[in-house]
């Protein structure tokens, strides 16, 4: 019994592993791409915001 529920116990944590990991990863790629649009919109201001003439 006690080997069982030892088991299951493993297989839930390793389930909040995965989850953990996926969300590192999500958050990583959200912040890359963060970065890479206010490094596009550092170099080149005009193209993405283009600014309206009065």
């Amino acid at each position: 019994m006690k080997f069982a529920l030892a088991i299951v116990a493993c297989l839930g944590l390793q389930g909040c592993a995965v989850v953990a990991v996926a969300d590192v990863v999500a958050s990583t790629v959200i912040y890359t791409g963060k970065t890479v649009i206010n490094v596009i919109d550092a170099v080149t201001p005009d193209i993405v915001n283009k600014k309206k003439k009065d």
